[in-house]
Protein backbone atom coordinates (compact mmCIF):
# COMPACT_ATOMS: atom_id res chain seq x y z
CA UNK A 1 0.00 0.00 0.00
CA UNK A 2 1.16 3.57 -0.56
CA UNK A 3 0.29 6.81 1.20
CA UNK A 4 1.70 8.61 -1.84
CA UNK A 5 -0.73 6.81 -4.10
CA UNK A 6 -3.56 7.53 -1.67
CA UNK A 7 -2.65 11.20 -1.71
CA UNK A 8 -2.57 11.26 -5.50
CA UNK A 9 -5.84 9.42 -6.06
CA UNK A 10 -8.20 11.79 -7.87
CA UNK A 11 -10.55 13.17 -5.20
CA UNK A 12 -13.49 12.72 -7.55
CA UNK A 13 -12.50 9.12 -8.30
CA UNK A 14 -13.21 7.38 -10.65
CA UNK A 15 -12.99 10.49 -12.82
CA UNK A 16 -10.07 12.74 -13.57
CA UNK A 17 -8.58 14.83 -10.81
CA UNK A 18 -10.27 18.24 -10.62
CA UNK A 19 -8.33 21.40 -11.24
CA UNK A 20 -5.62 22.10 -8.68
CA UNK A 21 -5.95 18.82 -6.74
CA UNK A 22 -3.30 16.35 -7.96
CA UNK A 23 -0.80 15.17 -6.92
CA UNK A 24 -1.48 16.09 -3.30
CA UNK A 25 -4.42 16.08 -0.94
CA UNK A 26 -6.83 18.96 -0.97
CA UNK A 27 -6.57 21.36 1.92
CA UNK A 28 -9.74 20.05 3.61
CA UNK A 29 -8.57 16.43 3.25
CA UNK A 30 -5.23 17.23 4.85
CA UNK A 31 -6.92 19.24 7.62
CA UNK A 32 -9.32 16.38 8.35
CA UNK A 33 -6.42 13.91 8.36
CA UNK A 34 -4.48 16.11 10.79
CA UNK A 35 -7.53 16.41 13.04
CA UNK A 36 -7.87 12.63 13.09
CA UNK A 37 -4.21 11.89 13.85
CA UNK A 38 -4.12 14.56 16.54
CA UNK A 39 -6.71 12.68 18.61
CA UNK A 40 -6.62 9.14 17.23
CA UNK A 41 -10.31 8.62 18.03
CA UNK A 42 -12.10 5.32 17.76
CA UNK A 43 -15.03 7.01 15.99
CA UNK A 44 -14.74 9.88 13.53
CA UNK A 45 -17.54 11.47 11.50
CA UNK A 46 -16.46 13.40 8.39
CA UNK A 47 -19.17 15.40 6.64
CA UNK A 48 -18.13 16.57 3.19
CA UNK A 49 -20.30 17.75 0.34
CA UNK A 50 -20.75 15.32 -2.57
CA UNK A 51 -17.86 15.65 -4.98
CA UNK A 52 -15.39 16.90 -2.37
CA UNK A 53 -13.33 13.70 -2.26
CA UNK A 54 -14.40 11.63 0.76
CA UNK A 55 -13.04 8.44 -0.83
CA UNK A 56 -9.54 9.89 -1.16
CA UNK A 57 -9.55 11.09 2.45
CA UNK A 58 -10.74 7.72 3.76
CA UNK A 59 -8.22 5.66 1.77
CA UNK A 60 -5.33 7.92 2.80
CA UNK A 61 -6.37 7.46 6.44
CA UNK A 62 -6.62 3.69 5.91
CA UNK A 63 -3.09 3.50 4.47
CA UNK A 64 -1.75 5.53 7.41
CA UNK A 65 -3.38 3.25 9.98
CA UNK A 66 -2.24 0.10 8.18
CA UNK A 67 1.36 1.32 7.97
CA UNK A 68 1.31 2.32 11.63
CA UNK A 69 0.06 -1.13 12.60
CA UNK A 70 -3.05 0.28 14.27
CA UNK A 71 -5.23 -1.92 12.05
CA UNK A 72 -4.69 -5.01 9.90
CA UNK A 73 -7.96 -5.12 7.99
CA UNK A 74 -10.43 -2.76 6.31
CA UNK A 75 -14.16 -3.18 5.86
CA UNK A 76 -16.09 -0.72 3.69
CA UNK A 77 -19.88 -0.59 4.06
CA UNK A 78 -21.65 1.18 1.17
CA UNK A 79 -25.31 1.77 0.25
CA UNK A 80 -25.32 0.00 -3.13
CA UNK A 81 -23.66 -2.80 -5.06
CA UNK A 82 -22.25 -0.29 -7.52
CA UNK A 83 -20.64 1.82 -4.80
CA UNK A 84 -18.94 -1.11 -3.08
CA UNK A 85 -17.30 -2.07 -6.40
CA UNK A 86 -16.27 1.54 -6.89
CA UNK A 87 -14.65 1.52 -3.44
CA UNK A 88 -12.77 -1.68 -4.24
CA UNK A 89 -11.43 -0.20 -7.49
CA UNK A 90 -10.26 2.96 -5.73
CA UNK A 91 -8.65 0.96 -2.90
CA UNK A 92 -6.80 -1.24 -5.41
CA UNK A 93 -5.15 1.85 -6.86
CA UNK A 94 -3.49 2.56 -3.49
CA UNK A 95 -2.55 -1.04 -2.72
CA UNK A 96 -5.49 -1.98 -0.50
CA UNK A 97 -7.17 -5.12 -1.86
CA UNK A 98 -10.85 -5.34 -0.96
CA UNK A 99 -13.23 -8.08 -2.12
CA UNK A 100 -16.42 -6.45 -3.48
CA UNK A 101 -17.89 -9.84 -4.40
CA UNK A 102 -17.78 -11.17 -0.82
CA UNK A 103 -20.96 -13.04 0.11
CA UNK A 104 -22.16 -13.85 3.60
CA UNK A 105 -22.20 -17.55 2.75
CA UNK A 106 -18.41 -17.48 2.33
CA UNK A 107 -17.81 -16.69 5.98
CA UNK A 108 -14.35 -15.25 5.28
CA UNK A 109 -12.64 -13.48 2.42
CA UNK A 110 -9.78 -14.96 0.42
CA UNK A 111 -6.28 -15.01 1.91
CA UNK A 112 -4.02 -12.14 0.91
CA UNK A 113 -6.78 -9.54 0.82
CA UNK A 114 -6.94 -6.56 3.19
CA UNK A 115 -10.69 -6.79 3.64
CA UNK A 116 -14.09 -6.58 1.99
CA UNK A 117 -16.60 -4.10 0.62
CA UNK A 118 -20.20 -4.91 1.56
CA UNK A 119 -23.61 -3.23 1.57
CA UNK A 120 -25.69 -2.18 4.57
CA UNK A 121 -28.33 -4.70 3.51
CA UNK A 122 -25.68 -7.44 3.48
CA UNK A 123 -24.61 -6.58 7.03
CA UNK A 124 -28.23 -6.53 8.19
CA UNK A 125 -28.72 -10.10 6.96
CA UNK A 126 -25.85 -11.53 9.04
CA UNK A 127 -24.59 -9.10 11.71
CA UNK A 128 -22.99 -11.82 13.85
CA UNK A 129 -20.95 -13.06 10.90
CA UNK A 130 -19.57 -9.58 10.32
CA UNK A 131 -18.97 -9.17 14.04
CA UNK A 132 -16.86 -12.33 14.03
CA UNK A 133 -14.91 -11.04 11.03
CA UNK A 134 -14.34 -7.72 12.81
CA UNK A 135 -13.15 -9.45 15.99
CA UNK A 136 -10.73 -11.68 14.10
CA UNK A 137 -8.34 -8.84 13.17
CA UNK A 138 -7.95 -5.20 14.24
CA UNK A 139 -10.23 -3.56 11.71
CA UNK A 140 -11.00 -0.11 10.34
CA UNK A 141 -14.65 0.05 9.33
CA UNK A 142 -15.49 2.76 6.79
CA UNK A 143 -19.23 3.53 6.85
CA UNK A 144 -19.89 5.29 3.56
CA UNK A 145 -23.01 7.50 3.49
CA UNK A 146 -23.54 6.51 7.10
CA UNK A 147 -27.02 8.05 7.21
CA UNK A 148 -28.19 4.82 5.57
CA UNK A 149 -27.37 3.06 8.82
CA UNK A 150 -30.69 4.43 10.07
CA UNK A 151 -32.79 3.44 7.03
CA UNK A 152 -34.54 0.83 9.16
CA UNK A 153 -34.37 0.01 12.85
CA UNK A 154 -33.02 -3.45 12.05
CA UNK A 155 -30.30 -1.95 9.87
CA UNK A 156 -29.07 0.36 12.59
CA UNK A 157 -29.08 -2.43 15.16
CA UNK A 158 -27.24 -4.75 12.77
CA UNK A 159 -24.54 -2.19 11.97
CA UNK A 160 -24.02 -1.52 15.68
CA UNK A 161 -23.92 -5.24 16.49
CA UNK A 162 -21.52 -6.08 13.66
CA UNK A 163 -18.97 -3.31 14.12
CA UNK A 164 -19.02 -2.56 17.83
CA UNK A 165 -15.70 -4.50 18.24
CA UNK A 166 -13.92 -2.53 15.48
CA UNK A 167 -10.56 -0.98 16.38
CA UNK A 168 -11.46 2.18 14.44
CA UNK A 169 -14.63 3.42 12.70
CA UNK A 170 -14.75 6.18 10.09
CA UNK A 171 -18.21 7.48 9.19
CA UNK A 172 -18.62 9.46 5.97
CA UNK A 173 -21.59 11.37 4.61
CA UNK A 174 -22.44 14.25 2.36
CA UNK A 175 -25.94 14.58 3.86
CA UNK A 176 -25.93 13.98 7.63
CA UNK A 177 -29.63 14.55 8.01
CA UNK A 178 -32.71 12.39 7.76
CA UNK A 179 -36.41 13.21 7.65
CA UNK A 180 -37.09 10.80 10.48
CA UNK A 181 -35.61 10.57 13.98
CA UNK A 182 -33.89 7.18 13.62
CA UNK A 183 -30.46 7.43 15.28
CA UNK A 184 -27.41 6.77 13.10
CA UNK A 185 -25.01 4.18 14.58
CA UNK A 186 -21.67 5.41 15.98
CA UNK A 187 -22.65 9.07 15.56
CA UNK A 188 -22.41 11.38 18.58
CA UNK A 189 -25.43 13.54 19.43
CA UNK A 190 -25.46 16.59 21.69
CA UNK A 191 -28.53 18.25 23.17
CA UNK A 192 -28.97 21.91 22.23
CA UNK A 193 -30.60 24.72 24.18
CA UNK A 194 -33.94 23.80 22.58
CA UNK A 195 -33.70 20.30 24.01
CA UNK A 196 -33.17 18.68 20.59
CA UNK A 197 -30.22 16.34 20.15
CA UNK A 198 -28.20 16.96 16.99
CA UNK A 199 -25.37 15.05 15.35
CA UNK A 200 -21.83 16.29 15.95
CA UNK A 201 -19.35 16.00 13.09
CA UNK A 202 -15.62 15.76 13.81
CA UNK A 203 -14.87 17.52 10.54
CA UNK A 204 -17.22 19.35 8.18
CA UNK A 205 -16.59 20.59 4.67
CA UNK A 206 -19.78 22.09 3.25
CA UNK A 207 -20.88 22.93 -0.27
CA UNK A 208 -20.37 26.65 0.30
CA UNK A 209 -16.73 26.13 1.32
CA UNK A 210 -16.13 23.71 -1.54
CA UNK A 211 -17.62 26.20 -3.99
CA UNK A 212 -15.36 28.99 -2.74
CA UNK A 213 -12.36 26.65 -3.07
CA UNK A 214 -13.26 25.69 -6.62
CA UNK A 215 -13.63 22.06 -5.54
CA UNK A 216 -17.23 21.75 -6.77
CA UNK A 217 -19.22 23.36 -9.55
CA UNK A 218 -21.77 26.08 -8.95
CA UNK A 219 -25.31 24.85 -9.62
CA UNK A 220 -27.77 26.78 -11.78
CA UNK A 221 -31.36 25.64 -11.18
CA UNK A 222 -33.76 26.20 -14.08
CA UNK A 223 -37.36 25.92 -12.88
CA UNK A 224 -40.28 25.15 -15.17
CA UNK A 225 -43.95 25.55 -14.31
CA UNK A 226 -46.92 25.33 -16.62
CA UNK A 227 -50.57 24.53 -17.06
CA UNK A 228 -51.75 21.12 -15.84
CA UNK A 229 -55.10 19.40 -16.17
CA UNK A 230 -56.13 16.03 -14.76
CA UNK A 231 -59.20 13.99 -13.89
CA UNK A 232 -59.86 12.60 -10.41
CA UNK A 233 -61.38 9.21 -9.63
CA UNK A 234 -64.71 10.95 -9.12
CA UNK A 235 -64.62 12.15 -12.71
CA UNK A 236 -63.93 15.79 -11.82
CA UNK A 237 -61.51 17.66 -14.04
CA UNK A 238 -59.07 19.96 -12.28
CA UNK A 239 -56.82 22.55 -13.89
CA UNK A 240 -53.97 24.34 -12.15
CA UNK A 241 -50.87 26.30 -13.03
CA UNK A 242 -47.79 24.76 -11.45
CA UNK A 243 -45.64 27.45 -9.92
CA UNK A 244 -48.25 30.21 -10.08
CA UNK A 245 -51.51 29.12 -8.47
CA UNK A 246 -51.49 28.69 -4.67
CA UNK A 247 -52.27 24.99 -4.30
CA UNK A 248 -52.96 22.63 -1.43
CA UNK A 249 -50.52 19.81 -0.75
CA UNK A 250 -52.73 17.28 -2.54
CA UNK A 251 -53.30 19.52 -5.57
CA UNK A 252 -49.58 20.29 -5.79
CA UNK A 253 -48.83 16.57 -5.72
CA UNK A 254 -51.29 15.82 -8.52
CA UNK A 255 -50.19 18.79 -10.64
CA UNK A 256 -46.58 17.63 -10.17
CA UNK A 257 -47.44 14.07 -11.21
CA UNK A 258 -49.32 15.43 -14.21
CA UNK A 259 -46.22 17.37 -15.26
CA UNK A 260 -44.09 14.22 -15.03
CA UNK A 261 -46.46 12.19 -17.20
CA UNK A 262 -44.21 11.03 -20.07
CA UNK A 263 -47.11 11.30 -22.53
CA UNK A 264 -47.90 14.94 -21.83
CA UNK A 265 -46.04 17.90 -23.31
CA UNK A 266 -44.26 19.12 -20.15
CA UNK A 267 -41.64 16.37 -20.11
CA UNK A 268 -40.56 16.59 -23.77
CA UNK A 269 -40.54 20.39 -23.60
CA UNK A 270 -38.25 20.38 -20.55
CA UNK A 271 -36.08 17.58 -21.96
CA UNK A 272 -35.67 19.57 -25.17
CA UNK A 273 -34.63 22.64 -23.14
CA UNK A 274 -32.15 20.55 -21.14
CA UNK A 275 -30.71 19.10 -24.34
CA UNK A 276 -30.23 22.62 -25.72
CA UNK A 277 -28.41 23.53 -22.52
CA UNK A 278 -26.23 20.42 -22.83
CA UNK A 279 -25.35 21.36 -26.42
CA UNK A 280 -24.22 24.78 -25.22
CA UNK A 281 -22.11 23.28 -22.42
CA UNK A 282 -20.51 20.81 -24.84
CA UNK A 283 -19.21 23.72 -26.93
CA UNK A 284 -16.71 24.28 -24.10
CA UNK A 285 -16.72 20.83 -22.44
CA UNK A 286 -16.98 18.32 -25.31
CA UNK A 287 -17.64 15.25 -23.16
CA UNK A 288 -20.25 16.88 -20.89
CA UNK A 289 -23.25 14.64 -20.25
CA UNK A 290 -26.78 14.82 -18.86
CA UNK A 291 -28.73 12.68 -16.40
CA UNK A 292 -32.50 12.35 -16.07
CA UNK A 293 -33.63 11.07 -12.66
CA UNK A 294 -36.93 9.22 -13.03
CA UNK A 295 -39.35 7.88 -10.44
CA UNK A 296 -39.80 4.33 -11.73
CA UNK A 297 -38.75 1.94 -14.46
CA UNK A 298 -41.74 2.53 -16.72
CA UNK A 299 -41.30 6.30 -16.88
CA UNK A 300 -37.51 5.92 -17.20
CA UNK A 301 -37.94 3.95 -20.41
CA UNK A 302 -40.56 6.42 -21.68
CA UNK A 303 -38.28 9.38 -20.92
CA UNK A 304 -35.46 7.61 -22.76
CA UNK A 305 -37.67 7.26 -25.83
CA UNK A 306 -38.53 10.96 -25.66
CA UNK A 307 -34.85 11.89 -25.41
CA UNK A 308 -33.94 9.73 -28.37
CA UNK A 309 -36.54 11.54 -30.48
CA UNK A 310 -35.19 14.91 -29.32
CA UNK A 311 -31.43 14.44 -29.75
CA UNK A 312 -31.27 11.49 -32.16
CA UNK A 313 -29.14 9.42 -29.77
CA UNK A 314 -30.37 6.60 -27.56
CA UNK A 315 -29.56 7.40 -23.90
CA UNK A 316 -28.11 4.86 -21.50
CA UNK A 317 -30.83 3.55 -19.18
CA UNK A 318 -29.71 2.39 -15.72
CA UNK A 319 -32.34 0.46 -13.78
CA UNK A 320 -31.90 -0.54 -10.17
CA UNK A 321 -32.60 -4.24 -10.70
CA UNK A 322 -30.26 -4.57 -13.69
CA UNK A 323 -27.24 -6.75 -12.80
CA UNK A 324 -25.24 -4.92 -15.48
CA UNK A 325 -25.95 -1.47 -13.98
CA UNK A 326 -22.38 -0.96 -12.74
CA UNK A 327 -20.99 -1.88 -16.14
CA UNK A 328 -23.40 0.49 -17.87
CA UNK A 329 -22.44 3.33 -15.55
CA UNK A 330 -18.74 2.64 -16.10
CA UNK A 331 -19.12 2.59 -19.87
CA UNK A 332 -21.11 5.82 -19.81
CA UNK A 333 -18.56 7.50 -17.53
CA UNK A 334 -15.71 6.56 -19.87
CA UNK A 335 -17.55 7.55 -23.04
CA UNK A 336 -18.75 10.73 -24.66
CA UNK A 337 -22.47 10.02 -25.24
CA UNK A 338 -24.99 12.65 -24.23
CA UNK A 339 -27.63 11.26 -21.87
CA UNK A 340 -28.29 8.71 -19.17
CA UNK A 341 -31.63 7.97 -17.46
CA UNK A 342 -31.59 6.48 -13.95
CA UNK A 343 -34.20 5.59 -11.34
CA UNK A 344 -34.49 7.07 -7.85
CA UNK A 345 -31.72 6.06 -5.46
CA UNK A 346 -29.60 4.77 -8.32
CA UNK A 347 -28.61 8.43 -8.52
CA UNK A 348 -26.61 8.05 -5.32
CA UNK A 349 -24.51 5.36 -6.97
CA UNK A 350 -24.03 7.26 -10.22
CA UNK A 351 -20.53 8.71 -10.03
CA UNK A 352 -19.85 10.25 -13.45
CA UNK A 353 -17.76 13.42 -13.16
CA UNK A 354 -18.67 14.50 -16.71
CA UNK A 355 -22.32 14.93 -15.73
CA UNK A 356 -23.10 18.63 -16.11
CA UNK A 357 -26.85 18.84 -16.87
CA UNK A 358 -29.62 17.18 -14.88
CA UNK A 359 -33.38 16.84 -15.10
CA UNK A 360 -35.11 16.19 -11.77
CA UNK A 361 -38.06 14.24 -13.16
CA UNK A 362 -39.08 12.39 -10.01
CA UNK A 363 -41.76 13.02 -7.41
CA UNK A 364 -39.38 12.19 -4.55
CA UNK A 365 -39.01 15.36 -2.51
CA UNK A 366 -37.04 14.67 0.68
CA UNK A 367 -34.03 16.92 1.36
CA UNK A 368 -31.83 13.82 1.63
CA UNK A 369 -32.72 12.57 -1.83
CA UNK A 370 -32.58 16.04 -3.39
CA UNK A 371 -29.10 16.71 -2.01
CA UNK A 372 -27.85 13.32 -3.15
CA UNK A 373 -29.35 13.83 -6.61
CA UNK A 374 -27.82 17.29 -7.06
CA UNK A 375 -24.54 15.86 -5.79
CA UNK A 376 -24.26 13.88 -9.02
CA UNK A 377 -23.60 17.09 -10.96
CA UNK A 378 -21.23 19.11 -8.79
CA UNK A 379 -17.95 17.23 -9.26
CA UNK A 380 -15.50 19.76 -10.70
CA UNK A 381 -12.76 18.71 -13.13
CA UNK A 382 -11.54 22.13 -14.24
CA UNK A 383 -12.07 25.75 -13.37
CA UNK A 384 -15.21 27.35 -14.72
CA UNK A 385 -17.41 24.27 -15.09
CA UNK A 386 -21.02 24.83 -14.04
CA UNK A 387 -23.88 22.43 -13.33
CA UNK A 388 -27.41 23.02 -14.64
CA UNK A 389 -30.35 21.22 -13.03
CA UNK A 390 -33.87 21.45 -14.50
CA UNK A 391 -36.76 20.91 -12.09
CA UNK A 392 -40.50 21.55 -11.72
CA UNK A 393 -41.59 24.72 -9.96
CA UNK A 394 -42.76 22.92 -6.83
CA UNK A 395 -42.45 24.80 -3.51
CA UNK A 396 -40.59 22.04 -1.68
CA UNK A 397 -38.02 21.72 -4.48
CA UNK A 398 -37.59 25.49 -4.67
CA UNK A 399 -36.84 25.48 -0.94
CA UNK A 400 -34.30 22.67 -1.30
CA UNK A 401 -32.59 24.50 -4.17
CA UNK A 402 -32.45 27.77 -2.21
CA UNK A 403 -31.00 25.98 0.84
CA UNK A 404 -28.34 24.02 -1.03
CA UNK A 405 -25.49 25.79 0.72
CA UNK A 406 -26.92 25.40 4.22
CA UNK A 407 -25.18 22.88 6.46
CA UNK A 408 -27.51 20.60 8.36
CA UNK A 409 -27.15 18.24 11.26
CA UNK A 410 -29.25 15.20 11.94
CA UNK A 411 -31.72 16.04 14.70
CA UNK A 412 -33.32 13.63 17.15
CA UNK A 413 -36.17 14.35 19.57
CA UNK A 414 -37.90 16.79 17.22
CA UNK A 415 -41.69 16.78 17.54
CA UNK A 416 -43.44 14.47 15.11
CA UNK A 417 -46.35 16.26 13.51
CA UNK A 418 -49.51 14.60 12.33
CA UNK A 419 -49.01 13.22 8.84
CA UNK A 420 -45.23 12.87 9.22
CA UNK A 421 -43.76 9.85 7.54
CA UNK A 422 -40.32 8.39 6.98
CA UNK A 423 -39.58 8.89 3.27
CA UNK A 424 -36.11 7.39 3.52
CA UNK A 425 -37.17 4.09 5.12
CA UNK A 426 -36.56 1.34 2.64
CA UNK A 427 -35.13 3.49 -0.16
CA UNK A 428 -32.17 1.18 -0.53
CA UNK A 429 -34.44 -1.85 -0.59
CA UNK A 430 -36.45 -0.12 -3.31
CA UNK A 431 -33.27 0.58 -5.25
CA UNK A 432 -32.59 -3.15 -5.45
CA UNK A 433 -36.01 -4.22 -6.65
CA UNK A 434 -38.09 -3.42 -9.68
CA UNK A 435 -40.67 -0.66 -9.39
CA UNK A 436 -43.36 -0.50 -12.04
CA UNK A 437 -45.58 2.29 -10.74
CA UNK A 438 -45.03 5.92 -9.73
CA UNK A 439 -44.67 7.05 -6.13
CA UNK A 440 -47.66 6.68 -3.89
CA UNK A 441 -48.99 3.25 -4.90
CA UNK A 442 -52.40 2.40 -3.56
CA UNK A 443 -52.32 5.29 -1.10
CA UNK A 444 -51.86 7.95 -3.76
CA UNK A 445 -54.89 10.00 -4.79
CA UNK A 446 -56.08 8.40 -8.04
CA UNK A 447 -56.04 10.66 -11.08
CA UNK A 448 -55.63 10.65 -14.85
CA UNK A 449 -53.26 13.13 -16.44
CA UNK A 450 -54.98 14.94 -19.30
CA UNK A 451 -52.81 17.85 -20.33
CA UNK A 452 -49.44 19.29 -19.35
CA UNK A 453 -47.74 22.29 -20.95
CA UNK A 454 -44.44 23.72 -19.73
CA UNK A 455 -43.54 27.35 -19.11
CA UNK A 456 -40.07 28.63 -18.32
CA UNK A 457 -40.36 30.08 -14.84
CA UNK A 458 -37.10 31.30 -13.33
CA UNK A 459 -33.46 30.59 -12.54
CA UNK A 460 -32.15 30.07 -9.01
CA UNK A 461 -28.48 30.69 -8.32
CA UNK A 462 -26.45 31.61 -5.25
CA UNK A 463 -29.53 32.42 -3.18
CA UNK A 464 -31.04 34.70 -5.84
CA UNK A 465 -33.83 34.35 -8.40
CA UNK A 466 -33.54 35.57 -11.97
CA UNK A 467 -35.84 35.73 -14.95
CA UNK A 468 -39.54 36.09 -15.57
CA UNK A 469 -42.02 33.62 -16.96
CA UNK A 470 -41.56 32.98 -20.67
CA UNK A 471 -42.88 30.60 -23.28
CA UNK A 472 -40.88 27.47 -24.01
CA UNK A 473 -38.81 28.07 -27.13
CA UNK A 474 -38.84 31.85 -26.73
CA UNK A 475 -35.77 34.07 -27.05
CA UNK A 476 -36.12 34.89 -23.36
CA UNK A 477 -35.77 31.21 -22.42
CA UNK A 478 -32.87 30.80 -24.83
CA UNK A 479 -31.00 33.64 -23.09
CA UNK A 480 -30.70 31.41 -20.02
CA UNK A 481 -30.21 28.10 -21.85
CA UNK A 482 -27.40 29.69 -23.83
CA UNK A 483 -25.18 30.66 -20.89
CA UNK A 484 -21.56 29.72 -21.71
CA UNK A 485 -20.45 26.30 -20.48
CA UNK A 486 -17.36 27.62 -18.67
CA UNK A 487 -17.98 30.40 -16.15
CA UNK A 488 -16.67 31.37 -12.73
CA UNK A 489 -19.42 31.79 -10.07
CA UNK A 490 -19.17 35.59 -10.11
CA UNK A 491 -19.45 35.56 -13.90
CA UNK A 492 -22.62 33.46 -13.64
CA UNK A 493 -24.17 36.04 -11.31
CA UNK A 494 -23.24 38.94 -13.61
CA UNK A 495 -24.65 37.25 -16.70
CA UNK A 496 -27.88 36.27 -14.95
CA UNK A 497 -28.44 39.85 -13.84
CA UNK A 498 -27.76 41.05 -17.38
CA UNK A 499 -30.17 38.50 -18.85
CA UNK A 500 -32.88 39.54 -16.39
CA UNK A 501 -32.42 43.25 -17.13
CA UNK A 502 -32.64 42.52 -20.85
CA UNK A 503 -35.80 40.49 -20.34
CA UNK A 504 -37.46 43.25 -18.33
CA UNK A 505 -36.48 45.93 -20.85
CA UNK A 506 -37.85 43.96 -23.81
CA UNK A 507 -41.25 43.35 -22.28
CA UNK A 508 -43.82 45.82 -23.60
CA UNK A 509 -46.48 47.34 -21.41
CA UNK A 510 -49.40 44.93 -21.08
CA UNK A 511 -52.20 45.52 -23.59
CA UNK A 512 -55.70 44.57 -22.49
CA UNK A 513 -56.96 41.59 -24.45
CA UNK A 514 -60.19 42.12 -26.37
CA UNK A 515 -63.11 40.73 -24.51
CA UNK A 516 -64.30 37.37 -25.77
CA UNK A 517 -67.87 37.00 -26.88
CA UNK A 518 -69.99 36.46 -23.78
CA UNK A 519 -70.98 32.88 -23.12
CA UNK A 520 -72.67 31.23 -20.19
CA UNK A 521 -70.37 29.27 -17.89
CA UNK A 522 -72.48 26.14 -18.26
CA UNK A 523 -72.28 26.42 -22.07
CA UNK A 524 -68.47 26.60 -21.95
CA UNK A 525 -68.41 23.65 -19.55
CA UNK A 526 -70.59 21.74 -22.00
CA UNK A 527 -68.17 22.42 -24.85
CA UNK A 528 -65.24 21.22 -22.75
CA UNK A 529 -67.17 18.09 -21.80
CA UNK A 530 -67.90 17.42 -25.47
CA UNK A 531 -64.23 17.90 -26.36
CA UNK A 532 -63.12 15.52 -23.61
CA UNK A 533 -65.61 12.90 -24.78
CA UNK A 534 -64.24 13.13 -28.32
CA UNK A 535 -60.66 12.90 -26.98
CA UNK A 536 -61.62 9.82 -24.95
CA UNK A 537 -63.18 8.21 -28.02
CA UNK A 538 -60.04 8.94 -30.03
CA UNK A 539 -57.94 7.47 -27.22
CA UNK A 540 -59.91 4.21 -27.33
CA UNK A 541 -59.66 4.15 -31.12
CA UNK A 542 -55.93 4.80 -31.44
CA UNK A 543 -54.42 4.02 -28.04
CA UNK A 544 -52.87 7.50 -27.90
CA UNK A 545 -52.75 8.97 -24.35
CA UNK A 546 -55.19 11.81 -23.61
CA UNK A 547 -52.35 14.28 -23.02
CA UNK A 548 -50.81 13.57 -26.41
CA UNK A 549 -54.17 14.09 -28.14
CA UNK A 550 -54.85 17.38 -26.35
CA UNK A 551 -51.32 18.52 -27.17
CA UNK A 552 -51.75 17.73 -30.86
CA UNK A 553 -55.05 19.61 -30.93
CA UNK A 554 -53.40 22.63 -29.34
CA UNK A 555 -50.52 22.53 -31.83
CA UNK A 556 -52.97 22.23 -34.73
CA UNK A 557 -55.45 24.88 -33.64
CA UNK A 558 -53.26 27.17 -31.53
CA UNK A 559 -54.36 28.89 -28.35
CA UNK A 560 -53.85 28.17 -24.65
CA UNK A 561 -54.49 24.90 -22.76
CA UNK A 562 -58.10 23.74 -22.76
CA UNK A 563 -58.58 24.88 -19.17
CA UNK A 564 -58.14 28.53 -20.21
CA UNK A 565 -59.27 28.37 -23.84
CA UNK A 566 -62.23 30.41 -25.01
CA UNK A 567 -65.46 28.90 -26.31
CA UNK A 568 -64.38 29.62 -29.90
CA UNK A 569 -61.04 27.89 -29.35
CA UNK A 570 -62.67 24.85 -27.74
CA UNK A 571 -65.19 24.67 -30.59
CA UNK A 572 -62.34 24.77 -33.12
CA UNK A 573 -60.70 21.79 -31.42
CA UNK A 574 -64.03 19.95 -31.40
CA UNK A 575 -64.39 20.52 -35.14
CA UNK A 576 -60.79 19.39 -35.72
CA UNK A 577 -61.06 16.11 -33.83
CA UNK A 578 -64.42 15.39 -35.47
CA UNK A 579 -62.58 15.71 -38.76
CA UNK A 580 -60.04 13.17 -37.51
CA UNK A 581 -62.82 10.73 -36.70
CA UNK A 582 -64.40 11.26 -40.12
CA UNK A 583 -61.10 10.65 -41.96
CA UNK A 584 -59.84 7.91 -39.65
CA UNK A 585 -56.64 9.96 -39.15
CA UNK A 586 -54.06 8.59 -36.73
CA UNK A 587 -51.58 10.77 -34.87
CA UNK A 588 -48.01 10.30 -35.96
Amino acid sequence: MSTTAASSLPPAYPGRAPWGTAPKLRAWQQAALDAYHERGPRDFLAVATPGAGKTTFALRLATDLLQQGVIRAVTVVAPTEHLKRQWAEAAHRVGIELDPEFRNAQGAHAAGLTGVAVTYAQVAMAPLLHRARTEARPTLVILDEVHHGGDALSWGEAVREAFEPARRRLALTGTPFRSDTAPIPFVTYARGTDGVRRSLADYTYGYGEALRDGVVRPVIFLAYGGNMRWRTSAGDEIAATLGADPLTKDLTSQAWRTALDPYGNWVPQVLAAADKRLTEVRRHVPDAAGLVIATDHTTARAYAARLRAICGEAPAVVLSDDPTASKRIGEFAAGTSRWMVAVRMVSEGVDVPRLAVGVYATSTSTPLFFAQAVGRFVRARRRGETASVFLPTVPVLMEHAANLELERDHALDRPVEEGDFDPEAGLLQEANRRRDSPDGGADALPFEALEAEATFDRVLFDGGEFGMQAEVGSDEEQDYLGLPGLLEPDQVSVLLRQRQAKQIAKRPAPVPEPAAAPIAADALAGLRKELNALVAAWHHRTGQPHGVIHGELRRTCGGPPSSTASAEQVQQRIDTIRGWHAKGRRLA
